[in-house]
């Protein structure tokens, strides 16, 4: 079995659809979840290996008094400035990319999840992974989760909604769909997950 590549899934979906929920049931079943967001996160906290670069790129401003990313700046920023977006991304992409590849190199577990908000608008992901599964809910849901979750105003959030893929793209990109509306129980996210789970061991064995 030497030199075989791990059982890979892709797990994604818009902001508030609750892939980290569906990633947290995963990985307590045994599998390696691989979250980009989190290594953005551990990238640019004080001490990030990003922290230079951006303060270079972006100056003083973008970086808060302890040290990290001033994440609601910048948000702010890449959502007004195409430019500064691209810059931003131009950045940090290649150096998450390589943390992902070093993570996933020493990942053990039953098969490897990679939580990738943006899976579906890189397009770079179908090759790399055995299953795409979209984590699926509606927009209103969405937006009142991440009010719920992070107290930004509609506005924002909706422009961060339309800057991502829309629900129909990643819904045909998707191998497998994990719908978690509004009406979803967690006890039945729980369940569609582990049906899921239950499933992709048989596609590993099977492979």
């Amino acid at each position: 079995m030497k030199g075989r590549r791990p059982f890979r899934v892709g797990l994604t979906g818009g902001i508030g659809s609750g892939k980290s929920r569906v990633a947290d049931i995963l990985a307590a079943q045994g599998a390696a979840v691989i979250d980009t967001d989190a290594i953005a996160h551990a990238l640019t906290a004080p001490g990030g290996a990003a922290i230079g670069p951006l303060r270079a790129a972006f100056g003083n401003a973008m970086i808060t008094a302890d040290g990290a990313l001033d994440r609601a700046r910048m948000r702010q920023l890449v959502f007004t400035d195409p430019k500064a977006k691209t810059q931003l991304e131009t950045l940090l992409h290649p150096m998450i990319g390589q943390s992902v590849e070093l993570e996933a190199g020493r990942a053990g577990g039953a098969y490897q999840v990679f939580v990738v908000p943006l899976l579906v608008e890189s397009g770079r992901w179908r090759d790399r992974v055995d299953r795409i599964c979209v984590v699926d809910c509606d927009e209103a849901t969405q937006i009142a989760r991440v009010q719920q979750r992070s107290g930004l105003d509609v506005g924002l959030i909706r422009r961060i909604i339309a800057a991502q893929a829309t629900r129909e793209a990643r819904l045909a990109a998707a191998d497998d769909v994990i719908l978690n509306d509004g009406g979803t129980t967690p006890e039945a996210l729980a369940e569609r997950t582990l049906r899921l789970h239950a499933e992709w061991l048989d596609r590993r064995d099977a492979g």
